[in-house]
């Protein structure tokens, strides 16, 4: 038996489990290595109807959308219809916000990188229609400046629906019109779909939510967000080999499966080196254009992760070895589940070993809280992070927006030390600790900003 069918048979046999043991209704997982593919799945689609999840089930992608979208995008770049370090206004010549000085010289490049300095989580709905993303991008006027474009890396859904917008005022067509003739079309997609209307025809996931904390995890009431954030990934499902035949294309240089050139092998590459660092999160080590990169010391290591309403997803790549690997989820405690099945197949195809999960430092010495204690806000959450009498730092956090619209929960949790000011939650959220970072001065001597992957900015007191 050769290894990728012992890990066959392992998946096989260990993804039942491994799903009831973090509460994940169901789940579909497809990986490649070389020529070969593997795929698998378990569970149920939706826990009320009692649909069982099968390879050919469609789940969210979520933001791995994104990637996508910067496919598009690179695929106008290789025809020389599109710069990347030109300005977004030669494409959208209205295009405005809160800070017009700044919206003036944001880059194309700099949208993909997530280093365009606006805020990033705007989920207006537009509508329906294929106006929707027009709509979208000029409603953005309102939307503040929270650094300097180019200045420091923060994730920014809003950014990708921008340059959505710009793929499809290029092209003169619809951008999910777009995805389908440029990348579903020659790359074989038949089971992805752009819109719940297009789902419907597959049998298609629903996420589950925990509504109290603590509670069973429920079919969500809303199967999907806005279609005016498609570009960023609100939409976009389809089945785990369809996803990994996305990524075989950027392995096999840009080429689909009929030989022919999908994106340009120099475009490819491109979108694999490092444009920016990210913060000491424990998360990817930068990113380059549209992928998250998770470069070990002797490997390069590329993905991207989703999550929209109760559904996530994981895509990871090692070029050296051929090999990517995608898992789909619709609920529960999906991270532990990811860190279970990368670790088992990237660790035996690709020679990738997992990291290990952060823990706190005993030895650190005590948080600063005079540094970290206050208030930070973005549209989708307020959070305080406070001192008691006994010295311990507390973070709550209470959703806002869309977030809270749609049942997300106020999180409370102790602050404990990790390495700098880089520090971890003692309570784990969504079965993961994951760490958050202070950065930036305001002037006072107090960070700036509270960064989790996003810059959430101190509100002055």
């Amino acid at each position: 038996m050769s290894k990728l069918d012992e890990i066959a048979a392992w998946l096989r046999r260990r993804l039942p489990d491994l799903l009831a043991e973090n509460q994940v209704p169901g789940a579909a997982v497809a990986l490649c290595a070389g020529d070969a593919t593997v795929d698998a799945a378990a569970g149920l689609l939706n826990t009320v109807t009692g649909v069982e999840a099968t390879a050919d089930s469609l789940f969210q992608i979520g933001s791995i959308t994104k990637v996508l979208t910067t496919t598009l995008a690179m695929q106008l770049v290789d025809e020389g219809a599109l710069h990347l370090d030109a300005h977004v206004r030669a494409y959208l010549p209205g295009f405005r916000l809160a800070d017009d000085d700044a919206a003036g010289r944001i880059t194309v490049r700099q949208l993909m990188c997530h280093v365009a300095g606006f805020e990033g989580d705007v989920f207006t709905d537009t509508g329906k229609g294929d106006d929707c993303l027009e709509k979208y991008v000029g409603l953005l006027r309102e939307v503040p400046q929270l650094f300097e474009p180019g200045e420091l890396f923060s994730y920014n859904n809003a950014g990708f629906c921008v340059l959505g917008r710009i793929v499809e005022v290029v092209r003169g067509r619809p951008f999910d019109d777009c995805v389908r003739a440029h990348l579903f079309e020659p790359l074989g997609l038949a089971h992805a779909a752009n819109d719940p209307y297009d789902a419907i025809l597959h049998r298609t996931a629903v996420g589950h939510v925990e509504r109290e904390p603590g509670g069973p995890f429920e079919p969500t009431r809303v199967w999907a967000l806005a279609r005016s954030n498609a570009p960023a990934g609100s939409m976009l499902a389809m089945r785990a080999c369809d996803l990994l035949a996305f990524a075989r294309m950027h392995l096999a240089g840009g080429l689909g499966p009929d030989g022919r050139a999908v994106l340009s092998q120099e475009s490819v590459l491109a979108m694999r080196q490092p444009q920016v660092a990210q913060p000491d999160l424990d998360q990817g080590t930068g990113w380059g254009l549209g992928w998250e990169l998770f470069h070990r010391p002797d490997r390069a290591v590329f993905g991207h992760d989703g999550n929209t309403i109760g559904q996530s997803a994981f895509l990871r790549v090692v070029p050296e070895r051929d090999v990517a690997l995608v898992i789909l989820t619709n609920g529960g405690r999906p991270k532990p589940v990811f860190r279970e099945l990368a670790g088992r197949v990237l660790g035996e195809l690709a020679g990738v070993e997992p990291g290990e999960a952060p823990r706190p430092d005993p030895a650190a010495p005590p948080l600063d809280a005079a540094r970290y204690a206050g208030t930070y806000l973005s549209s989708t959450s307020r959070t305080t992070v406070s001192q008691d009498a006994d010295g311990r730092l507390w973070l709550d956090r209470t959703p806002l927006g869309v977030t809270a619209g749609l049942g997300a929960a106020p999180y409370r949790t102790e602050l404990v030390a990790w390495r700098g000011d880089s520090v971890l939650p003692a309570e784990p959220e969504g079965g993961v600790r994951a760490p958050l970072a202070f950065l930036g001065d305001d002037g006072q001597g107090r960070a700036r900003y509270l960064h989790t992957g996003r810059a959430d900015r101190r509100v002055p007191s």
